[in-house]
């Protein structure tokens, strides 16, 4: 049982808050909670794996209890037999380099005998269909990939209570069901599930009750039953994603996609789609291959729509964020050149040309302050300009906090803002709607198609149907 009893935090900054929580979440419940981007759901969730305070450093009000642990009196190794935590970014709860090592960390902790954690080990991979991710180096897998590490990872300790923070935000489709399955089975097992997401439809069937959050505290409380019942348009009032978890491969508009094979590129039935050389970016003669093993790309040439929102879909591990990465110069083993208005750009040239916002936007967050992030991007610092920028983000308040201060979706939204401030003609973006709620997966869909009216070509790698459906003006399907 998880008890939180009149429960107040402060960060040490006077950062994000909770204000007065009381809750109890039964054994063997599925509690979702959600809300909008910085409502206090990350924070909420510390509190019960004891990152705060441990870890977080702040003023802490009232109890919080798991199993009768008063999490602030326990260590984080005590907790750490009790509860297990998914994070937004599962690359920062990685500890070894290889996937079946990281699966064995935590049973190794807890001092299990080797022939049990193999044999859990074995469990949960044949269970789970994930004999393909073993043996893999973590910094080879995608985004989705590192998800599913990370759940495996939980699912073959001895733990009782589950904390899973924003984990479909990098899943595709089949990511998403696989997830649910996982979730099914800890709650057939008995297992106590806390779950902050924003996009919520998918846990539907397995939840017992949702918490709304909102500045910091529990705004309202559904059953499962009462958040199923509520409409599209009543889930969007409230902030929350409403669409069901669906394949966006299978929505696309297929006059406005073209298929991408890795080794010829442009596939032969849309050869037709692509046009004259006239209003586009010809990218030509992409190789790369990750150092000792096999080739990922080699395109001999890819025409890229000129002054277009582009969706890239595919699914984890196809080598979407890998192809936004040699687009833009990145990888300096990538050999390519890309024709843009008669010139040939090189690495360098593109690393110049291209600005990218990343998946993990932890990498790109250098300055000890939103504004500065803002304006680092800028050819000639303008703080008029950047503050503007700012202000269509809904991030002007926290111009002078920390950039890894922020929630993730915050984070996000930072990024994207420095993206707009670099001026580059072309600008990728990788999953950049991650971690947001509904009302400011708009707003980034509407400074895309802003970007769009003053030409530039925008290049999105997303699992989002709804920023797609929205934002996008024509697709590219990447295929594994």
């Amino acid at each position: 049982m998880i008890v939180f009893d009149n429960v107040c935090f402060s960060y040490k900054k006077g950062e994000q808050s909770l204000s007065n929580i009381n809750l109890k979440v039964d054994d063997g419940e599925v509690v979702l909670v959600c809300g909008p981007s910085g409502c206090g759901k990350s924070t909420l969730v510390r509190c019960v794996n004891g990152l705060i305070p441990h870890f977080y450093e702040g003023e802490l009000k009232g109890q919080i209890t798991v199993n009768d642990i008063d999490v602030s009196k326990s260590t984080l190794r005590q907790l750490s037999k009790k509860v297990g935590t998914v994070f937004q970014n599962p690359r920062s709860q990685f500890f070894n380099v290889d996937t079946t090592s990281e699966l064995a960390f935590g049973c190794e902790n807890f001092g299990m005998p080797p022939e049990d954690i193999e044999e859990s080990i074995n469990h949960v991979v044949n269970k789970h269909d994930m004999s393909a991710l073993m043996d893999r180096s973590i910094f080879k897998l995608s985004g989705g990939e590192k998800q599913k590490i990370a759940c495996a990872s939980i699912a073959v300790e001895p733990i009782d209570v589950i904390i899973l923070d924003e984990p479909s935000a990098n899943l595709d489709y089949k990511g998403i069901c696989e997830l649910q399955k996982m979730i099914e089975a800890w709650k057939d097992e008995g297992k106590t599930i806390l779950i902050a997401e924003h996009r919520i439809s998918y846990l539907f069937p397995y939840i017992t009750r949702a918490l709304l959050m909102e500045k910091g505290s529990v705004k309202k409380e559904f059953t499962s039953e009462e958040i199923r019942s509520l409409s599209k348009e009543e889930l969007h009032d409230l902030g929350l994603r409403a669409d069901d978890a669906k394949d966006p491969t299978k929505e696309l508009d297929k006059s406005k996609t073209v298929t991408i094979n890795k080794q010829t590129g442009i596939s032969c039935e849309d050869s037709d789609k692509t046009g004259a050389d006239e209003g586009y970016f010809v990218l030509k003669n992409m190789k790369y291959s990750y150092r000792g093993e096999k080739t990922v790309f080699d395109i001999p040439e890819i025409k890229i729509p000129k002054g277009e929102i582009i969706a890239i879909v595919g699914e984890n591990g196809a080598g979407k964020s890998t192809f936004l990465r040699c687009l833009c110069g990145m990888e300096r083993r990538c050999r390519a050149k890309l024709n843009k208005d008669g010139k040939e750009l090189n690495n360098r040239k593109r690393r110049q040309n291209i600005y990218m916002v990343m998946q993990d936007v932890n990498h790109q967050l250098f300055t000890n302050s939103v504004i500065e992030e803002v304006m680092i991007s800028q050819d000639k610092e303008d703080k008029d300009e950047a503050l503007r920028i700012l202000d269509s983000l809904d991030l002007k308040e926290f111009a002078d906090r920390h950039p890894l201060s922020l929630s993730g979706g915050q984070k996000q939204r930072v990024a994207v803002a420095s993206a707009i401030a670099s001026g580059r003609d072309i600008i990728l973006f990788d999953e950049p709607t991650s971690g947001l709620d509904y009302y400011h997966m708009l707003q980034v869909s509407e400074i895309l198609k802003k970007l769009k009216e003053k030409g530039r070509t925008v290049i999105i790698v997303t699992h989002d149907s709804e920023l797609i459906e929205k934002a996008c003006t024509k697709s590219f399907i990447l295929q594994k």
